[in-house]
């Protein structure tokens, strides 16, 4: 089986840094008045930063988070077991859309944690489009629109639920996880050992 999967917040745990990283940009940085979009997804579109701020939060803090971030307990394992099961591989991710070094700090992260896919799509924060291409059967992402763009094309989703995260309903397309036990047990039962 083809599975798509997205990095931060799903194998990368980057959401505590981000946020904490966010936080102190605010206070130290800029105006120091909090959260004014709590519920946009992108953590540099929840303040009232104005762009030349939010690209300098990008230059300043996505590098060292993504650098100090470390890999979801029990991805490595999963991928590891999927891959042994047989299943593609295959990360969609829209790390680098920002900042574009930041895919080789990922990209090295992995290579010395020895973890392996198939393919790699980066910059891609509309996922549909290669999901459809790659003709993937289940797609992980922590992104709630992600998500029900993937559920409403009638692609088995996982929605790993992190701290950015909003509750979505769940129907045949899309279940909620936490953590990489729940998808290996989602993808051995529900979708079989081989898809």
């Amino acid at each position: 089986m083809k599975i798509g999967i997205d990095v931060d917040g799903v194998i990368i745990d980057y959401e505590k840094g981000l946020l904490t990283a966010a936080e102190l940009f605010d206070m130290e940085k800029c105006r120091g008045n909090g959260k004014i979009h709590p519920n946009e997804f992108r953590v540099q579109d929840r303040y009232d930063w104005t762009e030349e701020e939010k690209k300098r939060f990008l230059n300043e803090d996505f590098q060292r988070v993504s650098a100090e971030a470390s890999i979801m307990p029990g991805a490595k394992y999963v991928l590891q077991k999927l891959k042994e099961m047989g299943h593609e591989l295959i990360l969609i991710s829209a790390r680098g859309k920002d900042e574009e070094n930041t895919v080789d700090i990922i990209t090295e992260k992995f290579k010395k944690e020895n973890i392996k896919v198939d393919k790699c799509y980066w910059k891609k924060r509309e996922k549909l489009a290669v999901c459809q291409a790659e003709e993937i059967l289940l797609m992980i992402d922590d992104k709630p629109t992600t998500c029900q763009t993937m559920a409403e094309n009638q692609i088995k989703t996982l929605y790993f639920r992190g701290i950015r995260g909003w509750n979505l309903e769940e129907n045949e397309y899309l279940k909620e996880v936490s953590n990489w036990g729940e998808v290996y047990r989602y993808i051995v039962k529900e979708c079989g050992e081989n898809g």
